[in-house]
């Protein structure tokens, strides 16, 4: 299916032939009717399904009509809430280049940074606002945000918006927003506090799933290395010098961690930054676009900090530190393998974090393919053929089609003497 048999309207069919849009992903598909049919949607979709595109494509088009029929003027008519800065930008830069042609105002507010700026924009006028939940209320208490007026309602990632602690500020602001309108709702889990929250604000909602959150994409090949916690930082180092790896999304669990790890890899010259909740917003700005330019090969990023990464060729991610969450182990994934294209997951696991990759594996149901043959390994981890986990626990199952040979991940040297080049950050 091709976009046009959508009945998007001319200016944002030509705004994603510029962006070279020519096909809409599954979610795209199913989520652009009926969000075009003024329909409540609660959708189920993890990163990298297109689900941005999904909702933004819809509400441009729906305020556009609206707009071309009653000629009012700039008000928020649009209310995007989402939990991070990040994905807040990522979502504004959506907005501006699918509606270019539009005409439509898109602004964005989040904290961190000087709210001055954003209030000018808003008293210039905005069709849809983008906002984090914090900063969204500090300008509803000043008086510089409205939202009587507001149509639609999107709540995207709220599943991360409950995990960070929103939950209260998003019911206040819920609670200022007219209850005739359209409502959005986008989360990669199906909890059943997701599932409480969304009986509360939609009304007759259409639900569409894609892909459920314990399936990974087949297009990206998984490894587990077994290392001593002391060892992990060598073995790091050890793949990003003999492999041909130009761009690296690398997790750790904690803020600390990612600024040692950053730290480390710049030390021994391999050029890296490091993402998280402490480092200012031009900081980490800064950090996306030297990524996205390959000025430099690593980034280091804590989870919260990476929502909203949204890099297509990126192919190589490494779980630094195995998550304590096994469902956050598909998100971190997901950022690779995007669009049909091929990537490589990478994780270090040490005695300590056995219990997270076996809870990893219960919900994916299939062995990660180990690899055993590097300089670092853990002599005290049993090595275990994927074929044949000895795993017995409840609802653990093992890869049929898995192969041991498949799962090793063979490094290629990019030169004689092992080194390679890098940009100096």
């Amino acid at each position: 299916m091709s976009f046009q048999k959508l009945n998007i309207i001319e200016p944002i069919l030509r705004a994603l032939t510029n962006e070279g849009y020519t096909t809409p992903t599954p979610i795209q598909e199913q989520a652009i009717p009926l969000v075009l049919q003024q329909k409540d949607l609660f959708g189920c979709a993890r990163t990298g399904t297109g689900k941005t595109a999904a909702f933004a494509i819809p509400v441009l088009q729906l305020l556009h009509e609206q707009k071309q029929v009653s000629k009012e003027p700039n008000t928020i008519k649009a209310l995007i809430l989402t939990p991070t800065r990040e994905l807040a930008i990522q979502i504004l830069e959506s907005l501006d280049a699918y509606g270019k042609f539009t005409g439509l105002r898109h602004a964005v507010i989040f904290g961190g940074v000087s709210q001055q700026a954003q209030v000018n924009t808003l008293r210039r006028g905005v069709d849809v606002l983008v906002a984090t939940p914090g900063r969204l209320l500090d300008l509803i208490d000043q008086r510089y945000v409205n939202l009587s007026n507001i149509r639609l309602l999107i709540l995207d990632e709220a599943d991360r918006m409950l995990d960070m602690g929103f939950v209260h500020d998003v019911k206040k602001i819920i609670a200022k927003v007219p209850r005739q309108r359209q409502t959005l709702f986008f989360s990669a889990t199906m909890a059943p506090a997701i599932r409480q929250l969304a009986n509360t604000l939609l009304t007759n909602p259409v639900h569409i799933e894609i892909t459920p959150v314990s399936s990974t994409a087949e297009t990206v090949r998984q490894a587990v290395y077994f290392v001593q916690k002391s060892s992990k930082q060598s073995l790091l180092k050890h793949l990003l010098f003999t492999a041909d790896i130009p761009m690296t999304l690398v997790f750790t669990r904690t803020k600390h961690g990612a600024d040692r790890v950053a730290r480390e890899l710049n030390s021994s010259g391999i050029s890296a930054a490091a993402i998280h909740g402490n480092k200012s917003q031009q900081a980490r700005q800064s950090a996306l676009l030297k990524f996205r330019s390959r000025q430099i090969q690593v980034l280091v990023a804590t989870d919260i900090a990476a929502r909203g990464i949204d890099i297509d060729e990126l192919s190589y991610v490494i779980n630094y530190d195995l998550p304590e969450v096994a469902e956050t182990y598909v998100h971190r994934i997901g950022r690779t393998g995007r669009a049909g294209a091929n990537g490589i997951a990478v994780s270090f696991c040490d005695h300590e974090e056995k219990v997270y990759l076996r809870d990893i594996e219960k919900l994916i149901r299939k062995a990660i393919p180990v690899e055993s043959e590097h300089p670092f390994k853990n002599v005290n981890s049993p090595v275990r053929n994927v074929n044949n986990p000895g795993d017995n626990r409840p609802g653990f199952k093992p890869a049929g089609n898995a192969k041991p040979s498949g799962g090793r991940f063979r490094p290629r040297n990019r030169n004689k003497s092992g080194n390679r080049r890098t940009v100096k950050s």
